[in-house]
């Protein structure tokens, strides 16, 4: 059976997480069978873009939202991407004007789920997840906040992973014998990434020999470009500077295409993510890192607690300088430990591979389209 779906969602060429998701959601979703649109949010309308792109929703225009329902029904299912951020009123209320005007089934996938939300906040997502047959959390901690901090029918909620790229079919190219290891952390900067920790860490390891390199890759986050400019990328070069770590620390701060981001993550020999968040349920790097078959040291924010649990990485505390520089050294010298998490992290990722990730997509439409779902009004 063809089905087609329509997106709601930031999408390229806006730089964000959420929309590099649905990009590639869209990608794997396609098929000979399948057409996939989007609904792209933007804050202007641009004349040219993305031929996924079928129409665009400017965020607080009037009668937006009654144009970015039509659009959405005219697909057999619509697949709504939420982050409170991305849509237009407060706390992103504008969506709402939308599923409530959807007469087509209705995935929603939530990018974020709060413990502690603001009493807007949970209406919103609790009336949105009403409207919809299905609700998308990315790791089973998510769905569990969901049952404890909201009211959100059990029966509607799916776990479906985040989804990545196989990154080990992409050549990392001739590493020279006796490199110096590679340190990796990448995507949008801004107050909150941890780096300064990782910063710090890396004074701990100025003995090891040779020296590792710490690569900090991707721009500054352009909201955050646009309220406080580069201060925080400033800040961590004056701080490496100042702890004489500022030859082996590397900042790129460019915004990296896929076949240049898998090769520079292919060449790393660990991946470092030193977030000071205890909220984060969902990490499109933490998923990259591993299905790329690389050692993992995280801070133990919930998706990476999930994820690495089984032994694909290392946790430590949030804003531990030496904690972080700990974990690092065991896995740059003890070459069982990481030979061992690089195996684990080639285990699971098959199921972690968007091919994967987009049959299961295709399994939620194909039981929200079922004879019996469509008599039952769902």
């Amino acid at each position: 059976m063809s089905v087609s779906y329509g997106v709601l969602s930031t999408y390229p060429p806006t730089q964000c997480g959420l929309a590099s998701f649905s990009q590639a959601l869209v990608d794997y979703l396609r098929s000979a069978d399948d057409v996939v649109g989007v609904i792209r949010v933007v804050d202007a309308h641009e004349t040219s873009g993305p031929g996924d792109v079928r129409h665009q929703w400017v965020r607080g225009e009037a009668g937006g939202s009654a144009a970015a329902a039509a659009a959405l029904n005219t697909y057999d299912v619509a697949i709504i991407q939420h982050e409170y951020g991305i849509f237009g009123g407060r706390d992103g209320a504008d969506v709402l004007a939308v599923v409530r005007a959807l007469r087509v089934p209705t995935i929603v996938v939530l990018h974020t789920v709060l413990v502690t939300p603001t009493v807007r906040q949970r209406a919103i997502l609790e009336e949105l997840a009403r409207h919809c047959v299905a609700v998308v959390t990315m790791t089973r901690t998510a769905r569990q906040r969901l049952l404890e901090h909201y009211t959100v029918d059990p029966s509607t909620i799916r776990v479906i992973p985040h989804g990545a790229v196989d990154n080990r079919r992409f050549d990392a190219g001739d590493q020279p014998a006796g490199a110096a290891p590679v340190i990796l952390t990448w995507g949008l900067l801004g107050e909150g990434k941890g780096i300064e920790w990782a910063i710090e860490a890396m004074a701990h390891l100025r003995d090891l020999r040779p020296t590792p390199r710490y690569r900090v890759v991707g721009q500054t986050h352009p909201r955050v470009l646009e309220r406080h400019g580069e201060r925080y990328r400033d800040g961590l070069v004056r701080r490496a500077r100042q702890l004489g770590v500022d030859h082996s620390v590397q900042f790129d701060a460019r915004y990296l295409d896929r076949a240049e981001l898998h090769r520079m993550v292919q060449q790393a020999d660990v991946v470092l993510l030193p977030y000071d968040s205890r909220e984060q349920v969902t990490s499109g790097v933490l998923i990259e890192a591993v299905t790329a078959g690389k050692p993992v040291v995280s801070t133990g924010f919930p998706h990476a607690c999930e994820l690495l649990s089984s032994g694909a990485g290392l946790l430590v505390e949030r804003q531990d300088p030496a904690g972080i520089a700990a974990a690092l050294r065991r896995v740059l010298t003890e070459p069982r430990l990481a030979a061992g998490m690089a195996a684990e992290a080639s285990r699971i990722a098959p199921e972690l591979l968007w091919p994967a990730v987009a049959d299961q997509y295709r399994q939620v439409a194909a039981d929200a389209l079922s004879p019996e779902s469509v008599l039952a009004g769902v």
